[in-house]
């Protein structure tokens, strides 16, 4: 069974806070049917790294003696090497904070959100500071804890959770959030005094989203993980005003060093936003046809596919035959691959042999965290 949410949860808190209208408009599209919650293989995953996580600190703290075991959700999902490979670099990361150790726990933050409650990974009450650490599975978006508003909600709970006497030695709060499959750990520390005027504008954000006919605000954190992201009018009413504003005509492009910079700079703005709405009214179609209900003028086709071996043993066996050693290929190990298969303390050895070049510069907005790089045309 699936953890209870809360109606304006921390997980949630990016999309409540920044698009009020969202709490009632997926609690009426939920309730009328008009879309459907839909568990994924990686939303089971996540879920399994995290008890793998919670039973190896509440454990041996290793990883390892889990591998092999089988969780049941809506997808069954194995503690495999790899995943118990991630998990131990979070474990090892937690335990490197001395203080009282709290794992999984629940915690409410009531004094500032009504019925807010969530689970907090890790917390950790030391003299003066009290630190959260949040793991993160997923590897498709990179989560930065600076202004995280999830972050701020565990923080919140776990400081009312305290009592009165430990409230007073508390002066600082410091919020992680742990990516091991991206090679990331984001941190934010700020005083206690800073986390309560944080405390108040989430408050306000609050009694705003629980407001009848509060206003619905597209953008990009807010719709990501928004259900109603493919039927919101509101959603749709951006993506058309972006487009119009570059288009004169939507049956063709304008040339695109024929656009201003404002123009440009609209259309980057905006392209998270809009490709993610047409992803999101593309699954939606998908799950009305795959339940069975028509859609004019679609359908559902068989996809492209890859041909693969009926029985690999018994390929194998033929080709040996006729190629002998040509049969197979040989590619040397990725350094994370040979860093897995080493194990922890032989891998030690081969961080001599590894370089880490400089990534491709990629277009990011301003207020990205990441430093900005000088480059000239033959970096490219």
């Amino acid at each position: 069974m699936g953890k209870i949410h809360a109606k304006l949860s921390p997980s949630g808190s990016g999309r409540w806070i920044n698009c009020p209208g969202s709490v009632h408009a997926e609690q009426e599209a939920i309730e009328n049917g008009w879309v459907k919650y839909r568990t994924s293989i990686y939303a089971d995953e996540g879920t399994a790294a995290h008890e793998l996580a919670e039973r190896t600190l509440l454990g041996s703290g290793n990883a390892f003696d889990l591998e092999g075991v089988v969780c049941e959700y809506e997808n069954a999902i194995t503690f495999d090497r790899e995943m118990c490979a991630y998990v131990q670099q979070y474990v090892d990361f937690v335990r490197l904070f001395d203080g009282e150790l709290g794992v999984e726990q629940r915690v409410k933050f009531t004094d500032w959100v009504p019925d807010g409650f969530g689970t907090s990974d890790a917390i950790i009450v030391q003299a003066d500071r009290l630190v959260t650490v949040d793991l993160k599975y997923g590897k498709g978006v990179r989560v930065h804890a600076e202004g995280n508003t999830q972050a701020l909600c565990y923080a919140l709970g776990a400081y009312q959770g305290l009592g009165k006497a430990q409230r007073k030695k508390i002066e600082t709060v410091l919020m992680v959030i742990h990516q091991p499959r991206l090679d990331h750990v984001g941190e934010w520390e700020i005083s206690i005094d800073d986390l309560l005027k944080e405390g108040e504008r989430i408050r306000q954000a609050a009694e705003e989203a629980l407001t009848e006919g509060a206003k619905r605000v597209p953008g990009d954190e807010q719709c990501r993980w928004c259900v109603v992201e493919a039927i919101c009018p509101e959603r749709m009413k951006l993506a058309e005003s972006v487009m119009s504003a570059q288009f004169d005509d939507l049956t063709g492009l304008a040339p695109v060093n024929k656009l201003s910079d404002d123009k440009l700079r609209l259309a980057l703005e905006n392209k998270a936003l809009i490709v993610s709405w047409l992803d999101a009214v593309e699954k939606h179609v998908v799950d009305k046809l795959t339940d069975g209900e028509p859609f004019d003028g679609f359908k559902l086709v068989e996809g492209r596919s890859l041909r693969q071996w009926a029985d690999v043993t018994q390929a194998a066996q033929t080709l040996e035959i006729a190629l002998g050693d040509d049969a197979y290929t040989k590619k040397i190990l990725s350094p994370s691959q040979a860093e897995k298969a080493l194990g922890k303390t032989l891998a030690k050895d081969i961080q001599p042999l590894i370089v880490k070049p400089s990534g491709k510069p990629t277009l990011a907005p301003s207020s990205d965290p990441r430093p900005s790089v000088n480059i000239s045309a033959d970096d490219f």
